[in-house]
């Protein structure tokens, strides 16, 4: 109940991702990724079929671009994928976005373009919801990802991504670990600390919850996201006067239907 409620915020949000960044819903085109051999590392799977989910003009858009790609070979090729990435971006469809994005950044090998396929990986990895493609897209977002902060350690960002991969492929603690260091090194980095409380309520430390978000709220008042969910860390932890106290101030500071449901749903719980 509470990953949809948060959910209903991410409609209306402009950083839908900070919303509990694990899987969140079926990317249309599903059959675009399979499994290789098991010997081998796991790999997204030959150029990405249909696209019918796509809006017309964008449909439009991308069997022009896609028939170029191709026809096309070297720079032009790479060019090509590159806008292929923008428009499959703009279409929702992640998982073809980000294969795309990595034929983009095998030719250009600029950091730029890493960061573009790895963005790409960790947008399908947080749509994935079977398993298996989790931890092949979480695999893909540390492989291109890794390159960036080889570049520039202070990438908070793509740290931040990369640790959060971890919690739904086999190393929630190595996970944690990498968002604790973020924090040492940048104790104002606002998604650090509400992956943070985030994490702290799924697992149930309601108190370590409310220490966190507590701090995010000192850096920034005005995180809606953050402000919610300490609501839902008082609720947990059963501090009822509390949480009813947050949720109303959200109430106060977000108009939007979506927050305003939300919050009322909330409070309907508490009575």
């Amino acid at each position: 109940m509470l990953r949809t409620r948060i959910i209903l915020i991410a409609a209306s949000a402009i950083v839908v991702w900070l919303i509990f960044l694990l899987p969140k819903a079926v990317v249309e085109n599903e059959s675009q990724l399979k499994q290789a051999d098991s010997t081998t590392s796991k790999k997204i799977s030959a150029t990405p079929s249909s696209h019918t989910s796509a809006a017309p003009a964008l449909a439009s858009s991308i069997k022009v671009v896609r028939a170029a790609f191709q026809n096309s070979s070297n720079e032009k090729n790479a060019i090509f994928a590159d806008s292929l990435q923008s428009l499959y971006t703009q279409s929702g469809q992640f998982d073809s976005a980000a294969w795309f994005g990595e034929r983009a950044a095998t030719f250009f090998n600029t950091t730029e373009s890493f960061l573009k396929a790895g963005n790409s990986y960790y947008e399908a990895y947080t749509f994935a919801m079977d398993v298996q493609k989790q931890k092949v897209l979480a695999e893909k977002t540390r492989e291109w990802l890794d390159k960036v902060i080889a570049a520039n350690p202070k990438n908070y960002d793509a740290r931040i991504k990369t640790a959060m991969t971890y919690l739904s492929s086999g190393g929630p603690m190595q996970g944690i670990r990498k968002l604790r260091e973020v924090i040492k090194e940048d104790p104002k980095n606002q998604l650090a600390l509400f992956n943070m409380g985030m994490l702290s309520v799924q697992s149930g430390q309601n108190d370590k919850a409310i220490d966190w978000l507590t701090q995010l709220a000192e850096v920034n008042p005005k995180h809606i996201q953050g402000q919610l969910l300490l609501g839902v860390a008082y609720m947990n932890g059963g501090r009822k006067k509390e949480a009813r106290q947050q949720f109303e101030k959200v109430k106060k500071m977000d108009n939007d239907p979506a927050v305003q449901a939300t919050v009322d749903s909330y409070l309907k719980d508490l009575k």
